[in-house]
């Protein structure tokens, strides 16, 4: 149930979450060949194998193909979208790539032109992750206007909404209410009964998935997308793509560069991930990356007078095991809220609220607040609110999308990390060695695939973009959804890749506060000078 966010600069309370990447709960991600070509395929997933990929994601042929030149050559239909100074349009991309008079699915596209002075550079095509975040909600709540100055003055700002996200053509799979029930199912499951609930709340998602498009779930992997992102870029009239993509959003501008790498501009990857990993390596590394916040989060919140889990005398370990012995509180006994739907805090709820402000080490003055009101007054509305964030909940009990796209995704672009509850038992040693906190919860949560009605597309393979101009790969050293090790193994895999380290807490850099991180990625896509590979700012 976990993994997610921070470019997205939601608030929360008044906490900014910045980008948006989720695995656990809804847990598999990685690369898909969907509608391209790669040697690498789901056989070793399938066998349980843990080694990285080989491997590498084969280029498509330069020339665009004859049935796909009324996708190339549509012109978009600009008009106002209620946002002051945003437009938005409409685009049409093929359903399937390989059938392209089979059928259309329609993108929603908005953009901020360039504000000037200045010559301007073309499009910046930006992406928050998820998978399942809006871009386009991210492009009027954050890059459209906070990108710095001198960036937007440059580049037209554009988004476009991936296939089955947000505004283009959104999947849905359980209502409210079954949501509701869905975020409180118990993922560290006791006994055989508790066992069978969760199994049945997966099957019951991706039933619901399935139903509600079942043609549209075949065809929302991630090379498609990158795909999609083609057809704009030839639509928006920009020879080659200029693109900052955050967290998930990472994979897929580095899935763009691995299929046009001579159409690759300037690409930013900020938070990045490993395209190589099969999913159940993939899962186990980010429960690490969790680990790693944490005992960050610990020591940070033992010096504080506030800190609900110890004191200065406090070791991060026993935070944790203070943290874990609440959570088993919570499992026999879930405390009020006062929600208005008469929703108490779970320990599954508890458990994403703490994730979710892993994120940002904004967010941790509100964790103590809102573990101290949990643990001291009995009061879990705190909690609650994060998690709901995390899920993407409004007050009035609807949810976005989000959490549907992103399994979509997830469960398209990867195999399972598991087939059954009888695999995830005999892994979860290895998982809580990982994180003796999220450990349990993460390995059940990466079962949510195994259910899924549309089988995998894909599998985990290098990304090389050989004859790419230079790529900037940016990994944050205590980032908890995208391990440090995902950027070092990106930047490698491409034969251009720039590695650009930030030393610090929080997922992805970029926007983080950092001068030297933020020089570094302006400079470059203002003047197209990439970072020295190996340079590290604080």
């Amino acid at each position: 149930m976990h993994t997610r966010r921070t470019h997205r600069r939601t608030r929360i309370g008044g906490t900014r979450i910045r980008a948006t990447f989720l695995a656990a709960a809804l847990l598999a991600t990685a690369c898909s060949a969907g509608g391209a070509s790669t040697s690498a395929g789901p056989a070793a997933e399938a066998a349980g194998a843990t080694e990285a990929a080989t491997a590498s994601l084969a280029p498509l042929p330069k020339a665009t193909p004859a049935e796909l030149s009324p996708y190339y050559e549509q012109k978009l239909g600009w008009r106002d979208c209620g946002v002051p100074g945003f437009q938005c349009a409409t685009m049409k991309a093929p359903l399937d790539y390989a059938k392209p008079t089979e059928g259309d699915v329609r993108l929603a596209v908005a953009r901020k032109k360039a504000t000037g002075p200045g010559k301007r550079l073309g499009s910046l095509l930006v992406n928050p992750g998820g998978p399942g975040g809006s871009a386009i909600g991210y492009l009027q709540q954050y890059a459209g206007i906070g990108y710095p100055e001198k960036v937007r003055a440059q580049y037209d700002m554009v988004a476009v909404d991936p296939r089955g996200v947000a505004r283009s053509e959104p999947i849905e799979c359980l209502d409210g209410r079954e949501m509701d029930a869905y975020t409180q199912t118990d993922v560290t499951p006791d006994d055989q009964d508790e066992t069978d609930e969760l199994v049945d709340a997966y099957k019951g998602f991706a039933e619901g998935c399935g139903a509600d498009a079942p043609k549209l779930l075949r065809h929302v992997s991630t090379v498609e997308a990158a795909r999609d992102m083609d057809v704009l870029r030839a639509v928006l009239g920009d020879g080659k793509l200029t693109y900052v993509g955050a967290s998930y959003g990472t994979l897929l501008g580095a899935t763009y560069a691995g299929l046009f790498p001579d159409r690759a501009g300037r690409l930013v990857l900020d938070g990045a991930m490993d395209p190589s990993l099969p999913a159940r390596r993939l899962n186990l590394e980010q429960t690490a990356g969790f680990e790693t916040a944490f005992q960050s989060f610990a020591k940070d919140c033992v010096r504080r007078a506030d800190c609900p889990l110890g004191d200065r005398d406090t070791t991060p370990a026993q935070v944790g095991e203070n943290l874990t012995a609440f959570f088993d509180d919570l499992d026999a006994k879930p405390i009020p809220t006062g929600d208005a739907d008469g929703r108490k805090l779970t320990e599954s709820l508890a458990t994403t609220g703490v994730i979710a402000a892993m994120y940002d080490e904004g967010a941790w003055q509100q964790l103590r607040k809102s573990l101290t009101s949990a643990t001291k007054e009995n009061d879990g509305a705190g909690l609650l609110a994060l998690s709901d964030s995390y899920y993407e909940r409004e007050s009035d009990g609807a949810y976005s999308n989000l959490m549907f796209a992103n399994a979509a995704v997830n469960c398209l672009d990867l195999p399972a990390a598991f087939s059954s509850p009888d695999e995830v038992r005999d892994a979860l040693p290895d998982f809580e060695k990982a994180s003796p906190v999220f450990g349990e919860g993460l390995a059940w949560a990466s079962l949510n695939c195994t259910y899924w009605p549309v089988q995998a597309s894909g599998g985990p393979h290098r990304i090389e973009a050989a004859g790419a101009t230079p790529i900037v790969v940016v990994g944050t050293t205590r980032d908890p959804a995208t391990p440090y090790r995902w950027a070092e193994a990106l930047a490698g895999q491409l034969s251009s890749g720039r590695l650009l380290t930030y030393e610090g807490d929080g997922h992805t850099a970029y926007g983080r506060g950092s001068t030297c991180i933020d020089s570094a990625i302006d400079t470059y896509l203002l003047r197209g000078t990439a970072p020295e590979d190996g340079k590290r700012c604080s």
